[in-house]
C-alpha cells in the first residue's frame, strides 16, 4: 500500500508481491526492481533490512517465466505428438522405450546434454542439469520420457560446456528478443554439423519411432494426420507451460505458417537416422503393414479398383524383387541401398499395372470400356465385367467432391493461434488488449450474424474415399471382373494388351536433379495423368513423385528389353 508509483509499462498503481519480496503490477504482470523494505527490530535498533527471497529457482527470471532452453521446447513438442499417437493407438512402448532413446542419443550426438565437461572448465549447466527434487517440485515443467528428471547423481546428463558458456555470456543481451535462453544463439550459430532441430524434424522423429516399432502407419498418413489437427504441429507452441516464455526469435522458431512438406520430413529421417548412427531397423516382412502386397491392397480399396488386381500387383513386387526383406528395411548410413518411400512405392505398383491391363494411353482403355459395356448388357452370369470409362466418372466425380472440399478448408484455416504472440516485453501490454478485443469483436458479429459454432473434428481414418459393395447404384467395383482386359495362355493369365509405354527410356541422376525422371502433363495421355492425381491426392503428395517411383519399376521390369534397345542404338550410331 505504501509504494504509489505508476507502472512503467501500464501506468496503472495496482501492486503485488512475488515471493522474492519484489513488487509486480497486477494489471500487467511487470515485475520491477523495487523490493518491500522491512523494519526488523530482531536487530541493531534503526537498522533496515530487505525480505530475503524464499530459495528461488535460478530459472525465474524478472518477468514471471523461468529459464528455459530451445532442447526443452522441442521435448515438449515431442511430448505432445507421442501423446497424440498414443491416443491414435500405436504401442506405448513407443513413446517410453523407443522415442525416449533416439532423444537422448540425440541430444547427446548434438552436444546439448548426456555429455562430458572438459576439465578445468566451470560453467553454468543448462537446465536440464537441476536436480531431481528441483524439477519434481514444478509440476510445470517440461518433461518428456522423464528425461529432465534425472539427477545430478548419476553424472551422465551434463551439457557442452562451450555452448552454454557462449549462453551464459549472451543470455542477458538478448532476453528482450527472445523468451529462451538461447533463441538467439540457436539461429546464428553454425549446426549443421549437428543437425539442428527444427519443427520437421520433430515429425521426423515421431516417423522414425513409428518405423522402428513397425507400426501400421506410412509417413503420407501421419502427415496427413498432422494437417487434420489430430497431432499437434501448426501452434503447438500454445501449450507451452505459463511458466515458459515464448517471444521474440523463439516464434522463428516454433511458430509455423506452412503444411509440413513430405520430402522435406523424409529426408531429414534420414539424416537424422545416419546422425544418431542407428543399427539396422527390424525386418519389413510379408507380414508387416509398410510391405507393398499390404498396401497396394489398401489402395486398390481405397482407389475403388478391382479386387483381382491385387494378384497382378503381387507378381510385379516378386518379379521385380521389390518385396524383398533387404531392399525394404532400413539401414541407415548405407549409401548403396535405396530410400523407400512405402506408400508412394506400392501407389507406383498400381499405377504400373494399369499400365500393363489397360495401357493407359486414352484410346485403348475407352475401346476395353465398349467391349465390358456390350457384354455386361448380355451377362447374366457372375461378376460384372469392369469398365474402365464407369470407374474414371465414378471416382472423377468423388474425387472433386473431395478435393473442394479439402480447398475450402485449407482457405479457412486460421494461421493465428488462440495465444497471443509478442515480440517483445514491452509490447506484450498492447498485445494482450487488442487480443481481447479483435475476440469480444468476433464473438459480438458471431452473436448477430448468428453464426453455427464449429463441431468437433471426425475421428482419424485410415481410408479418405469409402466404398461399399452394398450400394445398389453399381459405384462399388471391387467386385468386378477383368475377363474382359485376360485371356488365358499356357495355363496363366494374361493381358489381352501386348503393348506398353515407357515414361522414359531413361533415367535421371536423382542426386544431381532431384528426380529420376521429369514429368509433364501435357507430354503424357489424360488417363495417366488421372490415375497419379488420384494417388497424388490419397497420399497428399505431387504427382511427380511417383512418376518417378513409376518410371524406377517399369525399368526393373523391362531391364533386359532396354539393355538390349539400347546397345541395337549404339551399333546403329557406330
Amino acid at each position: 500500500r505504501d509504494f504509489n508509483e505508476r507502472c512503467a509499462q501500464c501506468s496503472e498503481v495496482n501492486w503485488g508481491l512475488t515471493d522474492g519480496g519484489r513488487f509486480y503490477c497486477r494489471s500487467c504482470h511487470n515485475v520491477t526492481e523495487r523490493t518491500r523494505e522491512v523494519v526488523n527490530t530482531d536487530f541493531i535498533t534503526n537498522s533496515r533490512v530487505q525480505t530475503i527471497s524464499k530459495g528461488l529457482k535460478k530459472q525465474e527470471k524478472t518477468d514471471g517465466g523461468c529459464e528455459w532452453y530451445i532442447c526443452e521446447g522441442f521435448q515438449l513438442v515431442l511430448k505432445k505428438q507421442v501423446e497424440a499417437l498414443e491416443a491414435l493407438g500405436v504401442c506405448p512402448q513407443m513413446k517410453d522405450e523407443i522415442l525416449c532413446n533416439f532423444w537422448r542419443c540425440y541430444l547427446q550426438k548434438s552436444k546439448q546434454a548426456y555429455c562430458k565437461r572438459p576439465a578445468g572448465e566451470t560453467v553454468k549447466a543448462l537446465s536440464v542439469c537441476e536436480s531431481s527434487t528441483d524439477v519434481d517440485s514444478d509440476p510445470e515443467r517440461p518433461s518428456l520420457l522423464h528425461l529432465l528428471s534425472l539427477s545430478e547423481s548419476e553424472g551422465d546428463l551434463q551439457t557442452d560446456c562451450s555452448f552454454v558458456s557462449s549462453v551464459s555470456k549472451v543470455s542477458e543481451s538478448t532476453s528482450v528478443y527472445s523468451g529462451s535462453v538461447d533463441g538467439s544463439l540457436y539461429l546464428m550459430k553454425n549446426q549443421k554439423e549437428k543437425l539442428r532441430m527444427t519443427m520437421p524434424m520433430t515429425l521426423s522423429f515421431c516417423y522414425l519411432a513409428l518405423l522402428w516399432v513397425r507400426e501400421p502407419i506410412t509417413l503420407s498418413e501421419l502427415l496427413r494426420f498432422v494437417v487434420e489437427g489430430h497431432i499437434p504441429y501448426l501452434n503447438v507452441f500454445q501449450h507451452f507451460p505459463e511458466k515458459m516464455k515464448l517471444c521474440g526469435l523463439d516464434l522463428k522458431i516454433f511458430c509455423v505458417e506452412s503444411w509440413p512438406v513430405y520430402e522435406e520430413v523424409f529426408n531429414k529421417m534420414h539424416e537424422l537416422a545416419a546422425f544418431l548412427d542407428l543399427p539396422r531397423f527390424p525386418d519389413i516382412t510379408e507380414s508387416c503393414f509398410l510391405h507393398p502386397d499390404m498396401l497396394c491392397m489398401k489402395y486398390l480399396m481405397e482407389a475403388n479398383l478391382p479386387d483381382e488386381l491385387h494378384n497382378w500387383t503381387c507378381r510385379v513386387v516378386k518379379k521385380i524383387g521389390i518385396g524383398e526383406v533387404d531392399f525394404l528395411t532400413l539401414m541407415p548410413g548405407n549409401k548403396s541401398t535405396r530410400k523407400v518411400k512405402y506408400d508412394v512405392l506400392a501407389a507406383a505398383v498400381i499405377v504400373v499395372v494399369l499400365k500393363l491391363l489397360f495401357l493407359l494411353d486414352d484410346h485403348y482403355e475407352w475401346l476395353l470400356s465398349e467391349f465390358a459395356e456390350e457384354r455386361n448388357k448380355n451377362n447374366t452370369e457372375g461378376g460384372p465385367y469392369f469398365e474402365f470409362k464407369k470407374w474414371y466418372e465414378v471416382v472423377k466425380h468423388s474425387l472433386d467432391v473431395e478435393q473442394k472440399k479439402l480447398d475450402e478448408e485449407k482457405a479457412k484455416y486460421l494461421w493465428r493461434c488462440e495465444k497471443p504472440l509478442f515480440y517483445s516485453v514491452k509490447n506484450k501490454s498492447k498485445v494482450l488488449k487488442r487480443r481481447q478485443m479483435v475476440v469480444n469483436l468476433q464473438n459480438q458479429f458471431g452473436k448477430l450474424s448468428g453464426s453455427v459454432q464449429h463441431a468437433e473434428k471426425p475421428n482419424p481414418s485410415s481410408f479418405q474415399l469409402s466404398w461399399s459393395e452394398e450400394n445398389t447404384d453399381g459405384s462399388c467395383f471391387h467386385g468386378h471382373s477383368l475377363k474382359g482386359v485376360l485371356q488365358e495362355k499356357s495355363g496363366l493369365l494374361t493381358a489381352m494388351n501386348p503393348d506398353y509405354w515407357l515414361c522414359t527410356v531413361k533415367l535421371c541422376n536423382e542426386k544431381l536433379c532431384g528426380h529420376l525422371a521429369h514429368y509433364r502433363e501435357v507430354e503424357f495421355p489424360q488417363s495417366y495423368h488421372f490415375v497419379l492425381g488420384l494417388f497424388s491426392f490419397l497420399l497428399r503428395i505431387q504427382p511427380s513423385y511417383i512418376h518417378d517411383e513409376v518410371c524406377m519399376i517399369e525399368h526393373k521390369l523391362f531391364n533386359k528389353k532396354l539393355c538390349k534397345k539400347l546397345k541395337y542404338n549404339t551399333v546403329l550410331r557406330k
